[in-house]
């Protein structure tokens, strides 16, 4: 039996859920809050694909590392690696800000 390709994203911490996709959008592997969202999928993939066409340097075959969208109560960090993407839904837990 093969293992799905989830490179460990199920494993962190705070994680509600999460999804892998192809570059296309299409679902490789979920579980958990984003069993089986397709709807979800779709947007991000989107995101991701508009996301890829804005340069983040000067030099335009950079871009971006990692997308956070946080709401108030939980976030979703998005990844690409190996021609696959890869978001957990984690709960969001705001730290208050330091003063000196």
């Amino acid at each position: 039996m093969s293992q799905l390709p989830t490179q460990g994203i199920e494993k962190i911490p705070d994680s509600t859920g999460y999804l892998v996709l192809t570059q296309d959008g299409a679902v490789i592997s979920s579980g958990g809050d984003l069993e089986n969202d397709e709807e979800t999928a779709n947007k991000i993939s989107r995101l991701v694909h508009t996301a890829t066409g804005i340069p983040v340097t000067t030099d335009r075959r950079d871009s971006f590392k990692r997308i956070s969208i946080i709401w108030d109560d939980f976030m979703y960090v998005i990844s690409v690696s190996s021609q696959k993407i890869f978001v957990a839904k984690r709960k969001y837990i705001p730290q208050d800000p330091v003063v000196t």
